[in-house]
């Protein structure tokens, strides 16, 4: 018996087979979900099709959360091919280069609204449109990191746009308590993926990762699919609005030395 058996969890938000999403996708099947997949523009196709099929899933769709009627589309053909949906996953962030490598104060406005739409509001339209077919008990879920709270070096306009995300969280949670649907965050330690390629500075900032954080390893994609898979299961009902931090202490910590300094007292 798995955790999710007999659950539809669609997750937004694969890119290829190094994203969080996908760590989110095995751990779903591990546990008896059934799959639903949707990527954003044709180029990622390639790199979505064959993953999809090691999950046998069936439910493969292209859909662009910045246009209100395909996000309307993919909850019709969700309702169609799944009936009613326990799980929605998203895992959808952009902030172009320039936002991620110049000061914060040069974001441009442009910038800035892009951030935003597709990193944050992008929740609040797939909740809406999909509310009408989620099962009382469903759970939402999001991915958000602590440059949210904190400076993080180079992450300018998404760590804005994470704050936003994470206070939608609490906002949604509030929305959708009384139908027993939960809206919850995991803020995750660094993790090679597609997006942090775009973050100056990140391997360095990987590196440090890993040094000052209370459990000295960086974390891996399976390490949030199993974080996810509590926060999609009955295991969490009584949780929500909550940033559940999966980045081995990291966050927990003030003032910092190296580890090597600290061994040696």
């Amino acid at each position: 018996m798995g955790l999710l058996d007999g659950k539809n969890a669609l997750i937004f938000g694969l890119a290829n087979e190094r994203s969080i999403a996908w760590g989110i996708t095995q751990a779903f099947k591990r546990e008896g979900a059934n799959i639903g997949i949707s990527y954003a523009g044709e180029m990622l196709e390639k790199r979505v099709k064959p993953l999809a099929e090691k999950v046998d899933c069936k439910w493969v769709e292209e859909c662009d959360v910045t246009r209100d009627d395909q996000i309307a589309l993919a909850a019709e053909k969700a309702a169609k091919h799944f009936g009613k949906i326990d799980v929605l996953v998203h895992s959808i962030a952009f902030a172009g280069r320039d936002e991620l490598s110049k000061p914060y104060h040069e974001t441009s406005r442009e910038g800035f609204k892009t951030a935003m739409e597709i990193s944050v509001f992008s929740l609040v339209a797939l909740t809406n449109a999909f509310l009408p077919i989620l099962n009382p008990n469903a759970s939402i879920m999001c991915l958000t990191y602590y440059g949210s709270v904190k400076v993080a070096p180079h992450y300018n306009v998404m760590g804005v746009a994470k704050a936003a995300l994470e206070s939608s969280t609490r906002y949604l949670a509030y929305d959708l308590g009384p139908q027993k649907i939960r809206v919850n965050a995991i803020s995750a330690g660094p993790i090679r993926t597609l997006a942090a390629a775009g973050v100056g500075g990140f391997r360095d900032m990987y590196k440090h990762f890993a040094d000052m954080s209370p459990m000295r390893e960086n974390i891996t994609i399976e390490d949030v699919g199993n974080s996810a898979v509590f926060l999609a299961s009955d295991l969490s009902k009584r949780i929500t609005g909550e940033v559940l931090y999966v980045d081995s202490g990291f966050n927990t910590v003030g003032v910092q030395m190296s580890g090597k300094e600290e061994q040696s007292e």
